[in-house]
């Protein structure tokens, strides 16, 4: 039996600890006795009378020099004396304290025979059963252990039983530890039953004795242990109960139990609610009844037999009418029952009849042909269209015949193919009924129509005829061909390459022209190679960058597919066209043409375009830079002209100021023309600007007349000018609109004839406003119409007014800045009228959009 800290031992330190006095106490005596003889003889010898004042040893030799023969005679024998006196004292002392030992001595073996004594009864005590003691101290202490450990296992460790988790199951290692650091901390006292890992069952105390936690472990035996596993058991028992009561109630099936006399014992929730009860105890407490009279009657006499009563009922279930299938079996004191609702299932067997009419009306609308034969071979079912394939009477398929009668019959009227053993053949079909899976054959019918027959064998026992006509199909399929053949050849004449990539990248389809394009081996192509060998196999013909798009149009994934166009070159100077264009299947159809021929010539006519488009810059360039550097001179010309025209430094005679006349007028005519060059320059530029404004239209129009008034009165020409009231204010750039009415006239009085009129018109019509010159001169062929607004066009038309050929340019340049448009109304013998759009507010809406 293990033990730490017997009592015993603390009983033997206690009475160890006790002091021993008396011999320090005699020698105390002794030498007290000593000194008291040593003082004693001077006293002795001689009784001063001095003595009163204080006794000294030094002066009574100084005072009695005589007696120091005596002295040295009288100390032995005070010593002596001293002596005799202690060792007496000491024996009395000690046979006293010897004495009192032995009386102690004998108290102690008393007592500590009585602890043993109790010490061995408590031992006997203690072994009568298997228990532990476990006594816990200070933190810092080791708990002290005694009992028999043996209880954990045999053989183990005193030390092992600390470790709760290794000799006890999980739950109740946890209950123990909780248990007992609630007791030291808390003091608070505790009663478990344990179980071990080993099936055995513990019994743990635990309370707090003086200042510490003490831990019982007993192993229980006999009937407690017989109670505890009953008590176990009872506690297994009663959650399985309650979980197939909580599975129970969870089920949508009423469930009752019943007692003999047929009480409800017990229902489940599905019940409570199946008789519109709050619950499952309100049912039972008001006794409501799902099942009616009848019911339980037929019930109690089928189980009264020793059987199961089961039915399909009609009830009424929360309150709606249901159909129920009801069970309910004896059990050994009563019965338990359970009532399914098949109120749905009974709606679907219905719902199921009715779709098998629907289903035969559908089949009989089909036009294939269906017959189905049961396991012995006989018709149970055919469809319309069975009876007109096979032009049957309906008499003889309603009698059932079977399926060899009907092939037959059908032999007879020469409606099968033809066979050269006819048995042999019957056979084959008729080996479809010992089949598992369907059978197809193909009949060619001697009426020139193809069937497609299947036989499908029935799960339980039959066959199931199809018989398709696919007669159509067939020649449909042969057209197809002949249309394969044809668009093949069709594809193998073309000159341009093509390709058709599938989904997934392979190639499909190629005609020659491809192969010879990127000089590969028509073999190759045939293995159908995906696109990406493809670009292995062409990339030394081009970059990589070319066919990555063509690559992402095979294979890539866009939300939508479109068709995609590029144009390779290739390191020998080849060009060629790309393009794709998805197909309906997925499928990626490419083409390749051979373009180089027409983009040599493409680059030969762009050379050609690039060199005119800088020739003509050069020539805008000289135009606008000679015409300012021709301003500048003729500038200086016409002011000295108009010096000397006006006399200012000298008088002129009448031919000097005939001839000054004449390289004035000669001067401004060049100088408009220089302007005229110089703005259309600054049009072709695109740098000209337009300053819009209000426009007083009559104004405008008789500022154009003034440099015209001496032309007009020259020859003799009249001008009528027609402003309507209503045109007011226009938004243009009065001087671009006075340049193009002053370019018109111009025109208008050079084509004219002494004696004609030209007419000036202005008008608002609907958001324009209209400027139209008239003239009576001899108009304009229709061969020449078409360039008179061409710049240096110029035509003399029979008169002798010959201009650059910049004016009517000018008119359309600058009226179609403005946002308008010129009309040319003209023909032989019948004068010319030019008529110019302008916008009401057009120039501000152009600016406004730029």
């Amino acid at each position: 039996m293990a033990r730490f800290g017997h009592p015993q031992g603390q009983t033997a330190a206690k009475a160890g600890s006790r002091p021993v006095l008396a011999p320090a106490a005699a020698v105390g005596g002794g030498v007290s006795l000593l000194t008291l003889g040593v003082l004693a003889v001077p006293s002795m010898a001689q009784p001063a009378p001095g003595v009163a004042e204080g006794f000294s040893l030094a002066g009574w030799l100084a005072r009695a020099p005589n007696y120091g023969s005596d002295l040295a005679t009288a100390v032995p024998f005070a010593v002596i004396g001293g002596l005799t006196l202690f060792a007496a004292a000491t024996a009395l002392f000690h046979l006293r304290e010897r004495r009192r030992a032995k009386l102690r001595e004998d108290a102690l073996a008393v007592e500590v025979a009585q602890l043993q004594l109790r010490c061995d009864r408590a031992e006997v005590i203690f072994a009568a059963e298997r228990r532990v003691v476990i006594s816990f101290g200070r933190k810092d202490d080791d708990p002290v252990i005694e009992g028999d450990v043996s209880i954990v296992g045999d053989g183990a460790a005193p030390r092992r039983i600390l470790a709760f988790g290794s000799w006890l199951t999980a739950a109740s290692a946890q209950a123990l530890e909780t248990a007992l650091g609630h007791l030291k901390r808390n003091g608070a006292a505790f009663h478990l039953v344990l179980r071990a890992a080993s099936g055995l069952y513990f019994e743990a105390e635990g309370s707090a004795i003086s200042g510490q936690a003490v831990l019982r472990l007993r192993e229980i035996t006999a009937e407690r242990l017989e109670l505890v596993r009953a008590h176990d058991a009872l506690i297994t028992t009663r959650g399985d109960l309650e979980g197939l009561q909580a599975l129970l109630d969870a089920l949508p099936q009423p469930i009752w139990l019943r007692a003999g006399d047929g009480e409800l014992l017990w229902v489940n929730a599905a019940y409570g609610r199946a008789v519109d009860a709050a619950d499952a105890r309100d049912a039972l407490e008001r006794r409501l009844e799902l099942l009616d009279e009848p019911t339980r009657t037929a019930s109690q006499d089928a189980r009264a037999g020793g059987g199961a009563y089961k039915a399909r009922i009609a009830a009424v279930a929360a309150g709606q009418r249901r159909t129920l299938d009801v069970v309910e079996a004896p059990t050994g004191a009563g019965s338990a029952g359970i009532a399914t609702d098949v109120s749905e299932l009974e709606a679907m067997r219905l719902d199921l009849q009715r779709q098998m009419q629907a289903h035969i009306r559908t089949l009989d609308q089909l036009p294939t042909a269906v017959a189905s034969f049961d396991g012995t071979e006989r018709l149970v079912f055919y469809n319309r269209a069975y009876r007109e394939l096979w032009q049957l009477d309906a008499e003889l398929l309603d009698s059932r015949p079977k399926d060899g009668e009907i092939l037959d019959h059908l032999r007879a009227a020469r409606r099968l193919p033809e066979q050269a053993d006819f048995r042999v053949w019957k056979n084959e079909i008729l080996a479809g009924y010992k089949s598992l899976e369907a059978n197809e054959h193909w009949w060619y019918l001697p009426d020139g129509r193809t069937l497609r027959v299947i036989g499908n064998p029935a799960p339980k026992g039959g066959v199931t005829y199809l018989f398709d006509d696919v007669t159509e199909r067939v020649q449909m399929e042969s057209r197809y061909n002949a249309l394969v053949r044809a668009r093949g050849e069709t594809l193998d004449s073309l000159r341009e390459g093509v390709v058709v990539f599938a989904a997934d990248g392979s190639l499909t389809l190629f005609n020659p022209a491809f192969a010879t394009i990127w000089n590969l081996e028509p073999s190759l192509l045939a293995g159908h190679p995906h696109i990406d060998e493809i670009v292995a196999l062409c990339g030394h013909l081009s970059e990589d960058a070319d066919w990555s798009e063509l690559r992402a149009a095979v294979t890539g994934l866009h939300d939508t597919r479109t068709s995609h166009s590029q144009r390779i070159k290739r390191p020998d100077g080849t060009v060629v066209d790309c393009v794709t264009a998805p197909l309906p299947d997925g499928s990626t159809l490419i083409t390749f043409t051979d373009v180089t021929a027409a983009v040599d010539v493409e680059r030969v006519l762009i050379e050609r375009n690039d060199a005119l488009e800088k020739t003509s810059r050069l020539r805008d360039d000289f135009v606008h830079h000679v015409s300012y550097e021709l301003r500048s001179p003729l500038t200086t010309i016409i002011g000295f002209t108009q010096l000397l025209g006006d006399e200012t430094v000298g008088a002129l005679n009448a031919r000097q100021r005939e001839y000054t006349s004449h390289i004035t007028k000669s001067s401004a005519a060049l100088l408009a023309i220089i302007n005229d060059i110089l703005d259309l320059a600054t049009i072709d530029n695109g740098s000209i600007e337009l300053d819009l404004g209000p426009v007083d239209a009559r104004e405008t129009i008789a500022a154009a007349v003034r440099g015209l008034e001496d032309r007009l009165v020259e020859r003799s020409i009249q001008l009528e000018i027609e402003v309507a009231p209503s045109i007011g204010v226009f938004i243009a750039d009065a001087k671009r609109v006075r340049q193009v009415l002053f370019n018109l006239l111009s025109n208008a009085v050079g084509f004219s004839a002494a004696g004609q009129t030209v007419k000036v018109a202005a008008y608002r019509q609907d958001d324009e406003i209209l400027f139209s010159v008239a003239d009576e001169g001899p108009g304009i062929p229709p061969e020449i119409k078409a360039h008179v607004f061409d710049r240096f066009e110029s035509y003399a038309i029979g008169s002798r007014h010959r201009g650059v050929g910049l004016g009517l340019s000018i008119v359309r340049s600058f009226v179609e800045l403005h946002g308008g448009h010129v009309e040319l109304e003209s023909g032989t013998g019948r004068g010319t009228r030019v008529v110019c759009h302008f916008p009401a507010a057009g120039g501000l809406a152009r600016v406004a959009a730029e």
